[in-house]
């Protein structure tokens, strides 16, 4: 059952954390369309080198039960096969494919996602709508001159509207609303008429959205209003092509381009606009949520910025290449915020991470993302304990799994928010039965780690750990430690054996023994 014995020790930095890649892609799964952006490292910089997009809209493709139709499923993945033939030469950790607002409502969207990480090749994350936000601010600010300027940025997509207000590349304000092109097109236009009452209709329906932040956003004020994306770019393309505007979206403009619309009366004339093909279904939606923003922030003009969600995967996952991860300066934030003691997480931390390096060969958890994903969990082991000492791992869950964690997609939140779940007492096997097959093992052998490292420091003392072994099975994990030190700390002795009974529970062995003569 078990391996040679291991002695834990600190590691070297595994060739995965100090890999570097001349190339990295980005995938944009969005509500209206999908994206594939290849970009060249160079320096800090990025040189984009391919784009693909594809019309694929999955948030038009739910149908009465909010899961996604086989129909648009086919459709998906299809591209997503097509795109993963243009990712096939590159290494895991090059890439980086995000899911948005119609993946976080489908209620078939797990099942989905196997299949779509599948056809693409590589991992696929749900972003929530704040870090969406984050992203889409990222990917602006990083294509237009910094010139220190408060700045508005607003993103129209398919399924939800982004909207943060940020400083050189720092956002200080982040929005997500349930405004998009395609659900409001598919919503006051879907039978291809446009009146005026029906128009008016889609833009106070887009204000009543708005109103709860509107005065928050005007009070924190800005300089400068971006807008990025599909929408507004078509709308600036329209008033481009009317002679309306040049490269942007006035107030003026807007009205008159407003008038055009319901002189023509009818969805599939607004080709005669300037508004391309695939625009033309979701236009009508995007310009009623933009007539609603620019009256209800009493926005006078907006430029218009090639970035967007995909340009902010690539530079943030440039960031993680370069050790500039922004989920741990979250890690730092969170731990800030509920008074971790951090001295002790961090000796949690080392013990967890240095038995990870021990047994992730035997057990298949090799994986930086693995080791990673550990050690914030260590750090945050205990946030719980700022609501209650009483079940503060099933508070610290909670917390993890609710809340905004800039850089964090839901499965990680998810993932991270179950290791600390599990750190103590009764294993909660039916939460990670819910688990997809591929993650399943993985983590419960994480949280066995976890556990470990957490019991051998209950005491909170700041004194080393003797050196122990480990050896792993698969189904089992002994602990040999120096001889006689077990009988001179009972108390540990007895933590271990309580916890080995909570592992019982669910089939897995953890046995303590004595380096000479394998008392248990």
């Amino acid at each position: 059952m078990h391996t040679p014995v291991a002695t834990v020790k600190l590691p070297a930095r595994t060739a995965a954390s100090i890999m570097a890649f001349d190339t990295i892609a980005a995938v944009d799964l969005g509500s209206n369309s999908f994206h594939l952006m290849v970009a060249r490292v160079s320096g800090a910089d990025l040189q984009i080198v391919d784009r693909l997009r594809e019309p694929i809209r999955l948030g038009a493709g739910l149908d009465a039960d909010g899961n996604l139709t086989p129909a648009i499923c086919a459709d998906a993945l299809a591209c997503l096969r097509r795109f993963g033939e243009r990712l096939r030469r590159l290494p895991a950790g090059a890439v980086r494919a995000v899911g948005t607002n119609a993946l976080r409502l489908a209620g078939n969207g797990e099942r989905f996602l196997g299949d779509a990480q599948r056809a693409l090749g590589h991992p696929i994350e749900v972003v929530s709508g704040v870090e969406e936000a984050r992203l889409i601010y990222l990917g602006v600010a990083r294509s237009i001159p910094d010139d220190g300027r408060q700045q508005l940025v607003i993103d129209i997509g398919g399924g939800s509207t982004e909207m943060i207000i940020g400083r050189h590349y720092q956002p200080l304000r982040l929005e997500s609303l349930y405004l998009g092109c395609v659900s409001h097109s598919q919503r006051f236009f879907g039978d291809g008429r446009i009146t005026a009452a029906r128009l008016r209709e889609a833009e106070l329906a887009a204000l009543q959205e708005l109103e709860p932040l509107a005065a928050d956003y005007r009070a924190l004020g800005w300089q400068r209003a971006i807008g990025a994306s599909g929408s507004m770019v078509s709308v600036a393309d329209a008033l481009q092509a009317m002679g309306l505007a040049s490269g942007g979206i006035s107030a003026s403009g807007l009205r008159q381009l407003r008038k055009r619309t319901l002189d023509l009366g009818r969805v599939d004339r607004l080709d005669r606009l300037g508004v391309r093909a695939d625009r033309v279904p979701v236009f009508m939606g995007g310009l009623a949520i933009v007539l609603a923003l620019f009256e209800g922030l009493g926005l006078k003009r907006l430029e218009i910025s090639d970035g967007a969600l995909r340009q902010g995967l690539l530079y943030d996952q440039l960031g993680r290449i370069r050790h500039e991860d922004i989920r741990d300066r979250t890690v730092a934030q969170l731990k800030r915020r509920y008074h971790v003691d951090t001295a002790h997480a961090r000796r949690v931390m080392r013990s967890a991470q240095r038995c990870l390096d021990t047994v992730a060969g035997r057990w298949g958890i090799g994986d930086a993302q693995w080791r990673q994903l550990l050690g914030w969990a260590a750090l945050l082991h205990e946030i719980g304990l700022d609501v209650a000492h009483a079940q503060y791992h099933k508070h610290g869950a909670y917390i993890l799994e609710h809340a905004d964690l800039a850089g964090f997609s839901r499965q990680q939140q998810r993932l991270l928010a179950l290791l600390v779940r599990a750190q103590r007492r009764k294993f909660p096997i039916q939460e990670f039965a819910a688990l997809d097959p591929d993650a399943r093992r993985p983590v419960m052998r994480l949280a066995v780690v976890l556990r470990l490292a957490v019991v051998l420091h209950r005491s909170r003392a700041a004194l080393r750990l003797p050196r122990f072994a480990l050896e792993a099975g698969d189904d089992g994990l002994c602990v040999r430690f120096p001889a006689g030190w077990l009988d001179r700390h009972p108390l540990t002795q007895a933590d271990l054996q309580q916890e080995a009974q909570f592992l019982a529970e669910i089939g897995f062995t953890l046995c303590s023994l004595d380096d000479v003569d394998g008392k248990r």
